[in-house]
């Protein structure tokens, strides 16, 4: 009975693996196509030799990219907003994480809710409000401004994450610390933090991927070219092309832009993987 069965079940597990195949592939070939790109002339990028390169690689293109397209400036303003932002949101989140976690008090039902209420709101309903109060204040074009945004939109989905990780721990680490006479700020640094390693690993992963692609807000409050991340910089540089015609350049720069967040889905897909498993595990 078993035997006859088994075709029927491994029906929908082949097909689901056909699919998965042909999204690699899918996906490979798009890459691979930009990589070439990026490092063909411009007129062999629109011939159908360019995989060919008789001209030889181009890497010019990527030094022209990095200085003449400003794409330093741009890479530069976003490594420095998501280091700083990912910094920020696990400092406010997992204090607050640990608190609604392990602390009972009045309230605390309703703190809660209010962060996963907060996870439900699109950016769009809130931009113009914050848009206008932060022009008010004649900050606009700033980067503390940005990062601040940044970390204030991101820390409830931190929160609301760190909070499973928080609630699985035994209270006996908490117990042995004071029975040594560690205080609970002390106890939570220096036990209770480092024991949630694999959830804030991956916490700061997908902080970093989400401020690293932001583009809405950034548009908003930072249209001036020296402070602009490079989701806004490639948007106008892909604009640019229309004049420039240096469509090398542009594909150069789409490379340099995509290179961190594809290195870290390399690098660091199991500790992703690992932290939502064990994240959905201890919830």
């Amino acid at each position: 009975m078993k035997i006859k069965n088994a075709p029927k079940r491994a029906a929908p597990a082949i097909f689901g693996y056909a699919l998965v195949i042909a999204w690699v592939v899918f996906t490979f070939v798009l890459i691979g196509w930009v990589v070439f790109a990026s490092l063909s002339t411009s007129s062999e990028i629109f011939s159908d030799h360019m995989f060919k390169f008789q001209t030889g690689f181009h890497f010019e293109n990527y030094v022209k990219a990095w200085n003449t397209q400003r794409v330093s400036v741009f890479f530069l303003n976003s490594l420095l907003y998501t280091m700083v932002s990912c910094t920020a949101i696990i400092l406010v989140a997992a204090p607050a994480a640990y608190a609604l976690a392990r602390y009972r008090f009045k309230g605390n039902p309703l703190v809660q809710n209010l962060f996963a209420a907060a996870l439900g709101i699109p950016v769009i309903m809130i931009i113009m409000p914050l848009f206008g109060v932060i022009s008010s204040l004649r900050l606009t074009n700033n980067r503390w401004i940005l990062m601040f945004l940044y970390t204030a939109m991101n820390v409830p989905f931190a929160v609301f994450y760190l909070l499973s990780f928080f609630r699985s721990l035994s209270f006996t680490y908490e117990e042995a610390a004071a029975i040594d006479g560690c205080s609970p700020i002390k106890t939570f640094w220096k036990i209770m933090l480092p024991l949630t390693q694999p959830g804030l690993i991956t916490v700061t992963i997908f902080n970093f991927i989400t401020i690293w692609n932001e583009y809405f807000m950034s548009l908003i409050f930072a249209n001036k070219t020296a402070v602009r991340p490079v989701a806004v910089g490639l948007y106008n540089m892909i604009q640019s092309m229309r004049y420039t015609g240096d469509w090398g350049g542009m594909f150069a720069s789409v490379v340099i832009v995509f290179l961190p967040t594809f290195l870290i889905y390399i690098f660091l897909s199991d500790k992703i993987i690992k932290g939502v498993t064990a994240g959905a595990i201890k919830g």
